[in-house]
């Protein structure tokens, strides 16, 4: 579990710079290098933290338990391995709870700023959640239907020991409903374009343009783990390959770090090609796409259940 929570924590950045080391070659730029993120975060916190005048303690504790509920959603999640000392929390409702917990501190600290663009990206931000948590629980409840249990470690290792399940009606419409999730979670084109800050089409940024400094490098940091975890998450549900499991040795952990860098390097890389080709949804037409993958979890579990 804590070689888990090191690989994402000092993962997630790379990852970051990854991904827009991929766009930038693929619209003909250099790029600042994958460990550039890494380096804005480092000056990030050795500058002074400075809140806006007005603030309260709301304001302060949001970028703490924005990284606090990743941290725990990183250390839970079958990523590395899929047998952890905390089983009992690992379960798809209290993960999904975590991750809605870490939204709603950060659109709070948006709100208690008190200025247009925090409300703004507040209200927008609690919009989106309010489509995305029930398609996680959906989508992830269809898999769990032929396991029996919730516990994300036990799906994980139903579908290490039998892979071929994942070929099925069922695995298609929860992963492409996941994937859909996914993107919108972590704020990526066509959801929100993290590499913008125009007040008409920002969501996330529009509620942290107050925060600066450590506060800053501290949203930051958590958000590139949240997109980790989401990324590793769809990747042990659907290609659980070379992932730990219980009683592994030094070798396979190993192994598994391996296995687990390369699946989520590729998601990253491919979610960040795709980016280059697509350009991003007006406000409006947010509500419709993730209503599709609601409407698709929802028949991945009406599935499950027929072909149970």
């Amino acid at each position: 579990m804590i070689l888990q929570v090191l690989v994402v924590a000092a993962g997630a950045p790379l990852l970051v710079g990854l991904m827009r080391q991929v766009r930038a070659r693929l619209e003909g730029r250099v790029g600042a290098g994958v460990l550039q993120p890494w380096r804005d975060l480092r000056k990030l916190a050795r500058k002074e933290p400075i809140a806006p005048h007005g603030t309260g303690w709301v304001f302060r504790a949001a970028p703490l338990l924005l990284a606090g509920t990743a941290l725990v959603v990183a250390a839970v999640v079958p990523l590395v391995t899929a047998a952890s000392p905390l089983d009992g929390v690992a379960d798809l409702f209290a993960v999904t709870a975590l991750l809605a917990l870490g939204s709603v501190a950060l659109a709070l600290g948006g709100l208690d700023t008190g200025t247009a663009f925090g409300g703004m990206g507040a209200s927008r931000e609690v919009t989106v959640l309010a489509l995305v948590e029930p398609t996680i629980l959906l989508a992830v409840f269809a898999l769990s239907v032929r396991v029996g249990t919730t516990d994300l470690g036990a799906i994980v290792t139903a579908t290490a020991g039998s892979p071929l399940t994942v070929i099925s009606p069922v695995s298609l419409l929860a992963g492409v409903a996941l994937a859909m999730v996914t993107i919108a979670e972590s704020g990526r084109i066509p959801v929100d374009n993290p590499s913008t800050h125009l007040e008409l089409t920002m969501i996330h940024e529009a509620m942290i343009l107050e925060y600066a400094g450590p506060d800053l490098a501290l949203i930051e940091w958590a958000s590139a783990m949240r997109l980790t975890v989401m990324l590793g998450l769809l990747a042990s549900l659907f290609a659980p390959l070379g992932i730990a499991t219980a009683g592994a040795g030094p070798v396979a952990s190993l192994v598994a770090v391996a296995a687990f860098a390369g699946k989520v390097a590729l998601l990253g890389g491919a979610l960040a090609a795709g980016e280059v080709f697509m350009a991003k949804l007006r406000l409006f037409r947010i509500p419709e796409l993730l209503a599709g993958s609601f409407l698709m979890a929802l028949l991945a579990v009406a599935a499950s259940f027929f072909l149970a």
